[in-house]
């Protein structure tokens, strides 16, 4: 696994950015914790995350959405949904109802109709909107473990099934805020 800087996925921006449109699976540094996570169309990379991942074979993934031009063309929108995507960007994730099923790979979150987005308040953004395509989205650890802060803390199984990651140093933060808009619950994720 290579561990890549933010100043070196500067200097190898088009590089990577193509192994993440061919579907490498990676470890990228949010507004929150590490997430590790693939082009969300490629639907070998999204069954890649779930072994790594382990115990969820079909719980659903969020994604990262490239704009919220992208959330806007592919997500139902209510009225409280609107509310909540002028909260973004920001640490939650919004359960919205898929509208156009070819915007992900079937398997990123099965058969239940809804998507959790996120649109990050982070430099990474940058990179996702370069892509103009989601990405899978899930914090870099086995199921029910620790999530990864820093290298030290990084899963060894995890670690062996990435091809790289970005890395800024070690983060303190929690995982996003997961809001049904309907319902306007917030719980941690």
């Amino acid at each position: 696994m290579e561990v890549l800087t933010q100043t070196e996925l500067k200097i190898r921006f088009e590089e990577i950015v193509e192994k993440i449109i061919q579907g490498a699976v990676f470890i990228y540094p949010t507004d929150t914790v590490y997430g590790i996570g693939c082009n969300a169309l490629n639907k070998n990379s999204v069954k890649k995350i779930r072994v790594l991942k382990t115990g969820r074979p079909t719980a659903p993934f969020s994604i990262i959405a490239p704009s919220l031009s992208w959330v806007n063309k592919n997500c139902q929108i209510s009225p409280k949904a609107k509310t909540w995507l002028k909260k973004l960007p920001g640490a939650y994730t919004l359960i919205l109802p898929l509208k156009n099923e070819k915007a992900l790979a079937d398997n990123v979150a099965p058969e239940i109709g809804t998507i959790g987005i996120r649109y990050l308040d982070h430099w990474f953004t940058k990179v996702i909107k370069k892509l103009e395509l989601p990405l899978v989205t899930t914090s870099a650890n086995k199921t029910g473990e620790p999530f990864m802060t820093s290298l030290e803390n990084l899963d060894p199984d995890i670690e062996k099934g990435v091809e790289f990651i970005i890395y800024e140093g070690p983060k303190e933060g929690r995982p996003s805020k997961i809001v049904n808009p309907e319902l306007e619950e917030a719980r941690e994720r």
